[in-house]
């Protein structure tokens, strides 16, 4: 397996982390229990959220122990989406009590809309300052969906680090930006590897990014089935060959164009309707297919675009620019067409 340094952080890890906004979906034991088998199966890198409900209790449960003799092999990634020092201040005190740790590897702001900087008035910056000097956290990081924000934060030298989406589906402007972190000695961080449930192959997934030299992947896990297959790659990593390389350029062929990515930063939505799913219903009957996405439950969300309200909210919020109303409708009518058997999926 190969390692990847983070840039400037030094940070040395191998190139298979374990991305923990998923076990929020588990209960305490069974969270404990996955990530506890991935550091037993070779997983040094693990990167949570403040906002991600319990993620970070469920990480101090499974190695609050561990930091106790091994705190130097563990490496913690956490995020804050405070706007206010006092927030921010909080927070950190917060993801510190929870992940039962004296100091976080990496501090990110959490899906920055802004660059932000020492003098801006805003104050933010220097709480990052503030706090690595009292020594709480140790690297200063930031996560971006939008590409201006991030190629702002890379050109600024203010980050170590920078948290973006990234997988075989990406575009040369996502390269770009992998191109300019190693150009600046900044981390790449990939998240949404498998563009939110989209790409189904892990094998193609783990090969495409294996081919960069400066990208850590962050490959979201709810299932210890779904963490088998990462360890799996650990021994016998996916090389790119040719199969896989034929396959990606299918894929992208296929899933060219406008698509939601599941991210939900449109929610909430004043009709009620669940944007992250609705909006991509037809690539996920089609590329994940399974009886419950036809059952009363999804029917009666897919229902609810009737009342999309064009408030224009989502499409503000998208941090694609998606016309998110536009793609709600196709995937609206599609669904009626495959639940009226009129379109034929496997």
């Amino acid at each position: 397996m190969k390692t990847i340094t983070l840039g400037s952080t030094g940070i040395t890890v191998p190139q298979n982390a374990f991305g923990a906004l998923p076990v929020q979906r588990v209960d305490m034991e069974t969270a404990v229990s996955i990530l506890r088998r991935a550091y037993e199966g070779g997983m040094r890198f693990f990167d949570t959220a403040r906002a991600y409900s319990d993620s970070e209790e469920k990480l101090g449960n499974a190695f609050g122990e561990l930091f106790q003799t091994r705190r130097d092999q563990i490496y913690i990634a956490t995020k804050t989406q405070a706007k206010t020092p006092e927030d921010f201040r909080t927070q950190l005190e917060t993801s510190l009590k929870l992940l039962k740790t004296d100091y976080i590897d990496i501090y990110q702001f959490h899906c920055a809309d802004t660059c932000w900087r020492p003098g801006d008035g805003s104050g933010m910056y220097e709480c990052m300052l503030e706090a690595k000097a009292a020594g709480k956290i140790r690297h200063i990081g930031i996560t971006a969906h939008k590409l201006g924000v991030a190629r702002e934060a890379i050109e600024s030298g203010l980050y170590e680090t920078l948290q973006f989406p990234f997988s075989y589906l990406s575009s040369e402007k996502e390269l770009e930006l992998v191109r300019l972190c190693r150009e600046h000695n900044m981390g790449f961080i990939a998240m949404k590897g498998l563009a939110g449930g989209l790409i189904t192959n892990y094998r193609a997934a783990f090969a495409y990014i294996s081919q960069f030299d400066n990208v850590l992947p962050i490959w979201g896990i709810q299932k210890m089935s779904e963490l088998e297959e990462w360890l799996s790659c650990m021994d016998q990593p996916p090389a790119m060959d040719e199969e896989l390389s034929r396959f990606i350029e299918k894929e992208k062929t296929e899933l060219t164009g406008d698509f939601c990515r599941g991210c939900g930063y449109c929610m909430p939505c004043p009709a009620g309707i669940e944007i992250n799913s609705c909006a991509r219903m037809s690539l996920m009957v089609r590329r994940a297919p399974s009886a419950q996405w036809l059952n009363e439950h999804w029917q009666e969300n897919m229902k609810k675009i009737e009342d999309c309200l064009h408030c224009g909210q989502c499409m503000e919020k998208c941090p694609y620019e998606l016309n998110t109303p536009e793609l709600l409708q196709k995937n609206y009518e599609d669904y009626k067409r495959i639940l009226a058997g009129e379109v034929k999926v496997s």
